[in-house]
């Protein structure tokens, strides 16, 4: 049996989200005459309680398009050490906005209120960066799915507030964060200037995030969209399987979540991992201790079984459910990692 858990970006459409597509209504979204990429637009805005929001082709673009609207070239903003935007968007911060980061080290991917007030720098000081804005990522990637306490995002926006500074969310999987923590979504919209969710992880769909904000924030957005090459013509076929996952996707996601804690419980059985991180949603990092396995050959291991994760260097590893990983997957999978011994 192959089993995939390397990413929930692995999922291919269901049955019923074929279906959606293939009866999608489409138009030319570049001239905004597309009524599905409309019609997701203005659901996603409406569950956040926001004005707008913008279909995008990725999440990176998404992000790297809310950086640009709130910093001018020199500015700089504050993240987690662990943040996607400065981790895994190719440099596009710098590349794309000529700003620069301050890292925080933060716990497992999260940054408090008070390690936002230390990192800002003085205003009238011309010899460092601006600071113009706060981006966090809930949840986290590199840090395990961890998912943030709504009190201290609300701590952040307040010093944000005090200090003139932008909000920005990184919400790629913010609906685990949903389904995990019981959360409105409008709970966030209230908090952040811009936010950026994605459809193709844990919803399962082949394309597409929405950057979400202001009405004025959506109109930059959509320049900015066209420059960096984002514009789409009947993608009505896309964001037809973002609906059709909105309306069935959702709440599944408690299944990948229960899936996950059971292999860290598992995992942190075995005598031959040395540490696994709090999973909390579906993301399952940990660490072998080398005395016995190395990162290497547990991946040799596993992929013996047809058994597919990602080594993150210097002994840890992650391995993510999703819609696509089955009940049937699942037990083999904890049959195959009950069976291991080093």
């Amino acid at each position: 049996m192959e089993v995939n858990l390397i990413s929930d970006t692995v999922t291919r459409p269901t049955p019923g989200m074929l279906r959606a597509m293939m009866e999608a209504e489409v138009g030319d979204d570049v001239f905004k005459e597309d009524p599905s990429v409309n019609a997701l637009e203005r659901r996603v805005a409406a569950l956040f309680g926001m004005e707008g929001a913008l279909f995008f082709p990725s999440g990176t673009m998404a992000n790297q398009t809310g950086i640009k609207i709130h910093t001018q070239p020199g500015d700089q903003l504050i993240c987690d050490k662990f943040a996607h935007v400065y981790n895994y968007e190719g440099g596009g911060v710098s590349f794309n906005s000529l700003a620069s980061c301050k890292l925080v080290d933060g716990d497992r991917g999260m940054i408090t209120a008070q390690q936002v007030e230390d990192s800002i720098n003085p205003p009238d000081f011309y010899h460092s960066p601006r600071t113009r804005l706060v981006c966090v990522e809930n949840t986290t990637n590199k840090g395990g799915g961890a998912c943030y306490d709504f009190e201290e995002l609300l701590r952040i926006r307040e010093v944000c507030g005090v200090h003139g500074l932008a909000f920005h969310l990184d919400g790629a999987r913010i609906w685990n964060a949903l389904v995990k923590t019981g959360q409105k979504a409008a709970d966030y919209g209230e908090l952040f200037d811009t936010i950026s969710v994605c459809l193709s992880k844990g919803l399962g769909c082949p394309v597409g995030s929405l950057l979400i904000g202001s009405a004025k924030h959506m109109e930059q957005a959509l320049r900015i969209r066209k420059v960096l090459g984002g514009g789409m013509r009947q993608a009505g076929y896309l964001a037809a399987a973002g609906l059709y996952a909105l309306e069935h996707h959702v709440d599944r996601l408690a299944e990948d979540h229960r899936k996950a804690r059971e292999l860290g419980q598992l995992l942190e059985s075995k005598d031959f991992i040395r540490y696994v991180a709090p999973v909390e949603t579906n993301i399952v990092i940990f660490e072998t201790r080398p005395e016995r396995v190395t990162e290497s050959r547990m991946l040799e291991v596993f992929n013996a079984h047809e058994i597919r994760l990602i080594g993150m260097g210097q002994g840890k590893l992650r391995l993510v459910t999703h819609l696509d990983y089955t009940d049937e997957m699942h037990a083999y999978v904890m049959s195959v990692l009950d069976g291991m011994s080093f």
